[in-house]
């Protein structure tokens, strides 16, 4: 490589500093012999206490980006680029099966405060969410009833009008008929001809 005060200027290559990744790493080191001498003296290191897992009470929006289109650029944030930002994980999933697999995971879970133990429920908490679920059901099913049978009633009427409008036409047709074959007689007997059928006499 050719010496001189050229040769520095045009080296584009990353310079590392070795000093600061020495004492990183001699830190790193002493950290685990302080860990490793723990271990021996049969002091170990308490575990973090999590949450229980809990249900969420957000509904997960994966329909508003669908259909649309975003222009990316170098200087787009990462929650803003194509797919699903997570802002827990800080991370971009492609498609939402892989998204709500990951939100259902142990790693956005743990990055929530929470294990993947679930808490037992006891009797009475049982019953009590079968009363709510029961609650909501027959308020949708009053819903459901009303409005699906207006959507039922219009769709008989506009049956019923389609029905009709059919009828009419065929009338009309068999009318238009009529009147052509009492026309198609008339010429007939003006020209002289007995009919269109058979040439053979009637005795």
């Amino acid at each position: 490589m050719a010496s001189g005060s050229g040769s520095s200027k045009n080296d584009f290559r990353r310079k590392w500093d070795k000093e600061e990744y020495e004492n990183l790493a001699q830190k790193r080191l002493a950290e685990e012999r302080d860990r490793d001498r723990e271990r021996r003296d049969g002091k170990t290191v308490p575990p973090v206490k999590r949450d229980l897992l809990r249900h969420r009470d957000y509904k997960v929006d994966l329909e508003s980006k669908l259909g649309k289109t975003i222009v990316i650029t170098k200087t787009t944030p990462q929650a803003e680029m194509g797919g699903y930002y997570c802002n827990v994980c800080d991370c971009v999933v492609k498609d939402s099966i892989n998204f709500l697999d990951h939100i259902n995971g142990k790693k956005h879970q743990r990055n929530l405060g929470m294990s993947m133990r679930v808490e037992r429920s006891s009797l009475d908490q049982v019953k009590k969410r079968f009363e709510v679920n029961k609650k909501k059901l027959e308020e949708k099913q009053k819903e459901y009833d009303f409005e699906e049978r207006m959507k039922e009633l219009r769709e008989e009427e506009e049956k019923a009008k389609a029905y009709k409008k059919e009828k009419q036409k065929e009338r009309k047709r068999r009318a238009e008929g009529d009147v052509d074959f009492e026309e198609d007689d008339e010429m007939a007997a003006v020209m002289g001809f007995s009919g269109f059928g058979s040439s053979k006499k009637s005795h």
